[in-house]
């Protein structure tokens, strides 16, 4: 494992304890029946626990966009072609596609990565480059990258999360673009938690079910071929990830490592998200899950992880949107915790609160 990995994985410690079990009393004590805020009570809870402080204020919110493209789409796993991972990227930088409206709508700024898309961009300010490669090799003939790629890529997204940490950051959500990713996310969650390709494979872009069957029989060949160590987060990575699950690994290690809550978006992101969680256990508690994608792997990935989804909207675009969306419930919970008063600050009695 590279020195810069090694580092920050050591940099992420547990939540605090104490800051929970403070933030859950003062919950406990406004004005409201306990409990009748429902998730959002207990969100604001971990967030006050990530954080180190119950009050905590959201003035600087990012969503993090990383593209990539797939070697394995030339196995018709799509329906799409593989230049319209390229031609989303302009959206995303022109501010006219959907995660833009939506983080607009939330006050948050959107950082759009490019982590391997083939053909590259031209300079653009508001576009990172950090292509590791020109797309992925094409898993269902042999591994997506080489083990240093898929380490660069990690490192790439911590790279990323730390810049965004250094013009101050609060809360990051995750969001990605990639034609061909659902590919790879469905392999990396059958390779972690051990569930059939058939179990988690959903229909992407939307395939009919004559490519479903195709796509899950590519997926097969794929574990076939390379034998992921289900252990191993980087060896899934090389073998069967992209460059941009990749990159959003790093960025969710690069969050917790700052203390900052990580509210991830659909299936990609959770496909991130097992492979970060499995270098390093206690991001967990870093995690909001910010809905449930109509993916079918995904309820798998987050049932695996121990999250909850805040939001079921019937949603699977990705870019973000999902994450976009759950920071404004998260903001809501945190904004319930510091300004809303006690029973004893607002002078009301607490009997008979529970009816």
């Amino acid at each position: 494992m590279s020195s810069l990995l090694s580092q920050i994985l050591r940099k992420i410690e547990p939540v605090d304890r104490n800051v929970i079990e403070l933030a859950r009393k003062r919950q406990d004590l406004l004005t409201k029946p306990r409990g009748s805020l429902g998730k959002l009570e207990g969100v604001s809870i971990r967030v006050a626990g990530i954080r180190r402080c119950i009050t905590s204020t959201f003035d600087n919110k990012a969503i993090v966009v990383m593209a990539g493209d797939h070697g394995v789409v030339v196995e018709g796993v799509s329906a799409y072609p593989q230049e319209v991972t390229r031609q989303m990227v302009y959206p995303f930088l022109n501010g006219c596609a959907a995660v833009n409206v939506f983080a607009r709508h939330i006050g948050a700024r959107v950082a759009v990565v490019d982590m391997g898309v083939i053909g590259g961009f031209e300079s653009n300010p508001l576009l990172e480059c950090k292509s590791i490669a020109d797309g992925t090799s094409n898993m269902a003939k042999g591994a997506a990258m080489t083990r240093k790629q898929a380490t660069d890529s990690i490192e790439a997204g911590i790279a990323v999360i730390e810049s965004q940490i250094a013009k101050g950051l609060d809360i990051v959500g995750t969001g990605e673009m990639g034609i061909g990713n659902t590919t790879a996310a469905s392999a990396i969650c059958a390779a972690v938690t051990g569930r059939s390709v058939a179990e988690v494979v959903g229909r992407g872009t939307g395939i009919d079910d004559i490519q479903l069957k195709h796509k899950i029989e590519v997926i097969n060949q794929a574990l076939e071929v390379n034998q992921p160590d289900g252990n191993d987060a980087i060896d899934i990575l090389s073998k069967v990830g992209g460059f941009e699950i990749g990159g959003l690994t790093g960025v969710i290690l690069g969050a917790a490592a700052g203390n900052i809550p990580v509210v991830i978006d659909g299936f990609i992101s959770g496909a991130a998200a097992l492979l970060a969680v499995k270098l390093s256990p206690q991001v967990k508690d870093y995690l909001i899950a910010s809905h449930l994608s109509e993916e079918r792997g995904h309820r798998v990935m987050l049932e695996y992880m121990g999250l909850i989804p805040l939001l079921d909207l019937d949603m699977r675009l990705g870019e973000g949107t999902g994450a976009a969306l759950g920071i404004s419930l998260v903001e809501a919970s945190v904004k319930i915790l510091k300004e809303m008063k006690t029973f004893e600050e607002a002078g009301v009695s607490d009997k008979d609160t529970e009816g």
